[in-house]
């Protein structure tokens, strides 16, 4: 029998998932049956839940790139049903909210909203701004792009999601409503390949495609930030598809009307109304799909400040998801499947990562300053059970993605930038736990800046404590010659490289 690739990438995935449960139940192990003082087991709890979430999560990875190649041969058969042309269009309702958004930005994304080549589709602008520069623009796109201007007649609510809903309640004719954000070009296929997708499947309640950045070579975070978005549009949104669990990204997708509807609009009651909405339309039994074919470009924050702003929103409002899903769990089991179970929870509970990676950080520091251990077990040990795990785990990740042209330099950046916005991830957890109200705000459009380092004391903090760690381990060393003192060193010395990196992404163009 011929061994394909295929095959070969099947392996690894199942090899790092066996790896990564054999490093689970060791650290389990040790953890129980280890001899702790007090402090000490405080320490090694919070060690073992930071690496267990890192593992949960690695591990969820890894079964999607399995699912994905277990189903690739049906779903490039079901790809080319979908793409089938319509005999007749359905009208489609374009709608692109924008508040306070620069003019030049939105020109390119009608250009290419009017390119999109589609008859029956009409196009809405929802300007939702409040200073009288911005109407006057949006009144000379309106009237210079053939669009048709909607400003709401009453309060304002909800943000985008809010203005989004008030377009529906006028009951403006169109059986599929697309969803662009301002700064987004799409293809001029983008309505053919997607329509009649729906179109063959009556329980579709969306189809959602990717979102990739055109602006990566404008700054270092716009390149992180690009690479970090392809690794969720790759292979998890392709695994949740497969399991009827894809959610909505809010900007490239197309919404059947009446299931948006059903469900009274866009969830207005987080900063993410993608999320929650996706969680209420999967409640009603409406499918979804994920479209893993670029369809449209947009650009990314240039910025460390727009980049920490972008992400403080999706954490909050992700997280006072996962709230919500908790309290819908315990009182609708069965409102959702088990495997949309499963990737709610993955998808909801990513952004405590930012509290993972702070325990990771502190615990070798206490142990070189303060002789604190929070990891017991003989280095033998440690190093069979640990490196089999992050050898295939890491191994699979570059691998895989390598196999669709990403290159690992790039791909390293996206991680760097995501763990130095730990102490974002962090107030975000938090505020969304205190149920902090969290407000709507575009990615910043502006000239790449650097922010003050006032602004990035936990960070500085970090490294500080890092450096210092190493130095005093150095000197335990020479007198007490202790294998731990090196593995920990080595761990802090890591992460002193990994936190440096923030002074690279904070620069000017």
């Amino acid at each position: 029998m011929k061994v394909t690739k295929r095959d070969i990438t099947d392996a690894f995935a199942l090899l790092a998932i066996t790896a990564t449960l054999v490093y689970i139940i060791t650290r389990t192990t040790l953890f129980l049956f280890a001899e702790y003082k007090l402090v000490e087991k405080g320490f090694a709890f919070l060690l073992i839940m930071g690496e267990f979430f890192v593992l949960m999560h690695g591990m969820g990875y890894s079964l999607s790139i399995f699912q994905v190649f277990k189903k690739q041969k049906e779903k490039q058969q079901k790809d080319a049903l979908s793409k089938s042309r319509l005999k007749l269009e359905p009208s489609v309702a374009i709608l692109v909210a924008a508040r306070h958004e620069p003019k030049e930005v939105m020109e390119d994304t009608f250009i290419t909203i009017n390119n999109i080549n589609y008859k029956n589709k009409t196009v809405y602008l929802l300007d939702d701004s409040t200073e009288d520069r911005y109407k006057r623009e949006s009144e000379e796109l309106a009237s210079e792009y053939n669009l048709v201007l909607f400003r709401r007649k009453g309060p304002m609510h909800g943000a985008k999601a809010g203005v989004i809903n008030d377009w529906l309640l006028e009951k403006f004719p169109a059986d599929y409503i697309t969803i662009f954000d301002a700064d987004q070009n799409p293809l001029p296929e983008f309505l053919n390949e997607i329509i009649p997708i729906l179109e063959n499947d009556k329980k579709l309640a969306f189809v959602q495609t990717p979102q990739f950045y055109t602006n990566i070579a404008e700054s270092a975070v716009a390149r992180g930030a690009a690479f970090q978005q392809a690794v969720f549009y790759e292979y998890i949104c392709e695994s949740k598809s497969l399991g009827d669990s894809m959610f909505c990204c809010g900007t490239n997708i197309v919404f059947r009307r009446r299931a948006l509807e059903e469900v009274g609009g866009l969830d207005e009651s987080t900063v993410t109304e993608d999320f929650a909405t996706s969680v209420k339309l999967h409640a009603r039994r409406w499918k979804s799909l994920y479209y893993g074919h670029t369809s449209a470009f947009g650009m990314g924050p240039e910025s460390l400040s727009a980049y920490f702003k972008q992400q403080f929103r999706w954490a909050a409002g992700t997280i006072a998801v996962f709230k919500k899903l908790i309290r819908q769990f315990f009182t609708h089991p069965f409102s959702l499947t088990f495997r949309q179970w499963r990737e709610y929870f993955l998808s909801s509970t990513y952004y405590f990562i930012g509290i993972a990676f702070y325990i990771l950080m502190l615990c070798p520091v206490i142990y070189l300053l303060f002789k604190i251990p929070s990891f017991f077990a003989q280095p033998e040990i440690y190093l069979l059970a640990f490196l089999p795990y992050i050898v295939l785990s890491v191994g699979i990740f570059y691998i895989i993605l390598k196999k669709r042209n990403y290159s690992p330099k790039d791909l390293f950046l996206g991680q760097l930038l995501g763990i130095c916005a730990f102490s974002v991830y962090i107030r975000a957890a938090f505020a969304a736990l205190a149920g902090v109200k969290t407000t709507f705000g575009i990615t910043e459009k502006s000239k790449v800046k650097a922010i003050s380092y006032i602004r990035l004391w936990p960070q500085l903090a970090m490294i500080f404590l890092n450096l210092i760690a190493i130095i005093w381990g150095i000197n335990r060393f020479i007198y007490e010659q202790e294998v731990a003192i090196l593995v920990n060193g080595f761990w802090a010395t890591y992460h002193l490289f990994i936190l440096s990196s923030v002074f690279y992404f904070n620069r000017g163009r």
